[in-house]
């Protein structure tokens, strides 16, 4: 019973052995967060300044635009066609 007890014992502390230089590997193996520019740029609708890396961005006529969402991107876009129909 005494032989059974140390058995167990061993196999729990080897699980543990396992376990703790497993997640030492699989957190050393991530990568780090991506560093940020420090570059901010302006949405075009909103007037909201944002990250350049996280900015939704349009190019149109060689000129980039940066948006905060999908749907200030939608309306700058809209809103440049209605110019355009308008204008001819």
């Amino acid at each position: 019973m005494i032989r059974f007890l140390f058995l167990a014992a061993l196999f729990y502390l080897a699980v543990q052995i396992f376990r703790f230089f497993n997640n030492i590997k699989r957190y050393s193996a991530s990568s780090p967060p991506p560093r940020l520019s420090g570059v901010m740029v302006k949405d075009e609708v909103c007037n909201t300044y944002l990250p350049q890396e996280e900015a939704l961005k349009e190019k149109i006529d060689g000129k980039i635009y940066y948006f905060c969402s999908p749907e200030c991107r939608r309306r700058f876009l809209e809103e440049r066609k209605n110019r355009r129909i308008n204008q001819k």
